[in-house]
């Protein structure tokens, strides 16, 4: 159990830090988000390989949403508008879509906005 929910991303990816600088400018949140290489990976039950390759939600609870999941987690968290998203994404229907533009987007990141070479998942693995 923790005292607070927890959002990890990958550090080395520029355009995931330009996500997490967006994330902090227009969706509040009470959460701790995290670049994967500061945070207790250990403590957190999570692994390195989890983290280099989708977004990480980590609730009080101790329950892990990764990826499409855990932005819906993360909305979820936030404010009544940002909520609503957050909630629909998860729906399970929505779900499969979501989950498929989000591992579009986590496999193509290093040629999205803000992402350089360093970005891509496949050279990680």
């Amino acid at each position: 159990m923790h005292t607070t929910d927890f959002l990890i991303w990958d550090g080395d990816c520029a355009f995931c830090a330009r996500c997490v600088a967006f994330i902090e400018r227009r969706i509040k949140t009470d959460a701790k988000i995290v670049a994967h290489q500061k945070a207790d990976l250990k403590t957190l039950g999570l692994t390195t390989e989890q983290c280099t390759t989708a977004l990480q939600w980590v609730s009080r609870d101790a329950t892990i949403r990764s990826g499409s999941r855990a932005v819906a987690a993360l909305l979820r968290s936030s404010n009544f508008g940002w909520a609503i998203l957050g909630v629909a994404i998860d729906l399970p229907v929505v779900r499969v879509v979501s989950s498929a533009i989000y591992k579009l987007i986590a496999k193509n990141r290093q040629h999205l906005p803000g992402g350089t070479d360093a970005c891509a998942i496949d050279q990680r693995e």
